[in-house]
């Protein structure tokens, strides 16, 4: 693999405020939660170094909304695509909800990596998609996470009912599947009504897994996929505890780049793709 990925394609995480504070006026965070909220969007935004590679001048960029999730795989990828294609790659991570809310409104995606398919499902009846094009990509995994700077050794769900633990994070499960994926965890594990009290909502899984690394919220349930930094310590949950997490990508109908999408799956699901993926935690289509 020496020489498979140079350039860093430009990234753009897109948490819109107004949807926090729709969010806040529905209460579908706990209120102590959302300036936390608003805090953290405001610095969790942030754009790469863009490709210097051989990009034609005004040639058009594909533009990728991808769930939080696939914040460090789909980057690595993106790169070896950019070098490969010489298409710039503008990739915008939010959660699978909100994104697909934006492509509702009209937001100017070539491509959706959603982390659940019922929101790609519901995008097909919307005739947002090309129907041919939606595929499954992977399944993710949750893993029950701790800041080791702050000190807690928390490895089972039930101990998040310890008085010592006061905040708990997981992503907004109206909007965000691996928060869905937390709150049903806590639900089958019997300790949702002890923990729901103490939680702290994420936009999305990077912004929960930031709370964490932060020390606002000293344990969380965050994707796999990113909990393999320095700062934290991670336990896996039991996969049987929730309803599986199948991650499905589709092109967007009014693309006019569908050709170059399709070219962007393929290098997915392609070994090095692959590899990268399962490298992050992803369980692949045929592993499940």
């Amino acid at each position: 693999m020496v020489g498979f990925f140079m350039a860093a394609p430009k990234i753009i995480t897109m948490n819109l405020l107004s949807d926090i504070v729709i969010a806040a006026r529905k209460r579908v965070a706990p209120l102590h939660s959302i300036p936390l909220i608003l805090s953290v969007v405001l610095s969790f935004s942030f754009v790469l170094s863009p490709f210097w590679g051989t990009v034609r001048a005004g040639e058009r960029k594909l533009t990728v909304a991808a769930a939080s999730d696939l914040a460090f795989a789909l980057k690595e990828i993106a790169q070896e695509f950019e070098r490969t294609t010489g298409r710039r790659v503008v990739i915008s991570f939010g959660s699978t909800g909100n994104l697909t809310r934006q492509i509702e409104n009209g937001a100017p995606f070539d491509l959706f990596f959603a982390a659940n398919e019922s929101y790609i499902n519901q995008l097909r009846e919307g005739n947002f998609i090309v129907p041919s094009t939606q595929q499954l990509y992977g399944q993710g995994r949750i893993v029950l996470a701790v800041n080791k700077r702050e000190g807690v050794k928390i490895e089972k769900l039930d101990g998040l009912l310890d008085p010592a633990v006061k905040r708990v994070t997981i992503a907004n499960p109206n909007h965000a599947p691996y928060g869905t994926a937390a709150k049903e965890a806590l639900i089958s594990a019997g300790v949702w009504e002890g923990v729901k009290q103490k939680l702290v909502y994420g936009e999305n899984i990077r912004q929960t897994l930031q709370f964490i690394q932060t020390g606002d919220a000293p344990v969380g349930i965050v994707a796999l996929s990113v909990a393999n930094t320095d700062s934290i310590a991670y336990t896996a949950i039991d996969g049987s505890l929730h309803n599986p997490i199948n991650q499905t990508v589709a092109v967007i109908r009014r693309s006019q780049l569908q050709e170059e999408a399709l070219s962007f799956i393929e290098l997915v699901k392609s070994p090095g793709g692959q590899q990268i993926m399962r490298r992050y935690g992803f369980l692949l289509p045929g592993e499940f």
